[in-house]
C-alpha cells in the first residue's frame, strides 16, 4: 500500500505526464492567415482571417458583427490553449491525490491554490476537467482526441458551466467536434473545422454551427 507521500508523488507524475502530452505550439509561432466560413445549415457566410503572433484574430469580409466575433473567438480560444506553459508554471502551487477510478480514467483531486478542482486521466490524456474559473464551475469531458506525434488535441468533447455552489447548470451544454491540420509539413497544427451544437436542459439539440478554415499561409512565408 502506498504511503500518502508516495501516493501524492505517483499522482503528480501521472497528471504531469498527461499535462505535458497536450499539443502546444513552439515558442517561435509567427501566426497564419487563410479563408474562413460559418454556417448554421440555413446560410453560409465566408471571409478571410489573420491570426497574429500575439494570438489575436482579425476576421475580414464578414459584416455581421455577431458572426465575425464568433469566428475570431474560435480562433483565439484554440490558439490560447496552444501556448506552452510548464507544469510548474501552471500547477506549481497545487497538490494532487488520487480519488476514484472509472471508465473515464483515474480521478485527480487538486489541493493547494486550486483546491476544489478535479481532473481525470487515462492513457496520458486528460479526459475530464472540473475547474472553478471566473466565479463559475466548468466541466469538460473529452471523448476522442487527435494524436499529432507531438501531443494530443481534443477532437470530440463537451463543456458545461455549473453554479459552483448548487452544481446546477447555468448554460446549455455545448458539444464540440474539432478537426486539425498541420499548417505546413512539420509545422504547427491549426484548426481546420469546428462543429458546435447545444443540448438544452430538456435534452433537445439546437444552435448547430460549423466553423471552417482553409487555404492556410504562414505569416513568415510572405
Amino acid at each position: 500500500m502506498l504511503t500518502n507521500e508516495r501516493q501524492s508523488s505517483s499522482c503528480t507524475e501521472l497528471f504531469k505526464a498527461a499535462y505535458e502530452n497536450r499539443y502546444t505550439w513552439e515558442s517561435q509561432f509567427l501566426g497564419y492567415e487563410g479563408n474562413c466560413s460559418w454556417t448554421d445549415d440555413k446560410r453560409e457566410i465566408k471571409g478571410t482571417f489573420i491570426l497574429g503572433q500575439d494570438l489575436k484574430a482579425l476576421v475580414n469580409g464578414i459584416d455581421d458583427k455577431h458572426i465575425n466575433k464568433a469566428i475570431s473567438s474560435q480562433l483565439w480560444e484554440v490558439a490560447i490553449h496552444r501556448v506552452r506553459r510548464s507544469f510548474e508554471q501552471t500547477h506549481g502551487d497545487n497538490t494532487f491525490k488520487f480519488g476514484d477510478q472509472n471508465e473515464i480514467g483515474s480521478e485527480i483531486i487538486v489541493g493547494g491554490k486550486n483546491e476544489g478542482d478535479k481532473y481525470r486521466v487515462k492513457n496520458d490524456v486528460v479526459t475530464m476537467v472540473y475547474r472553478h474559473i471566473h466565479g463559475s464551475l466548468i466541466v469538460i469531458h473529452t471523448k476522442e482526441v487527435t494524436h499529432t506525434g507531438k501531443g494530443y488535441l481534443s477532437k470530440s468533447y463537451s463543456s458545461q458551466y455549473l453554479d459552483p455552489i448548487s452544481k446546477k447548470a447555468l448554460k446549455e451544454k455545448n458539444f464540440y467536434k474539432d478537426e486539425f491540420l498541420p499548417l505546413f509539413k512539420g509545422g504547427p497544427w491549426v484548426l481546420a473545422s469546428r462543429s458546435i451544437h447545444q443540448e438544452s436542459l430538456d435534452g433537445s439539440i439546437s444552435n448547430k454551427q460549423v466553423f471552417s478554415f482553409s487555404n492556410f499561409k504562414s505569416l513568415d512565408s510572405k
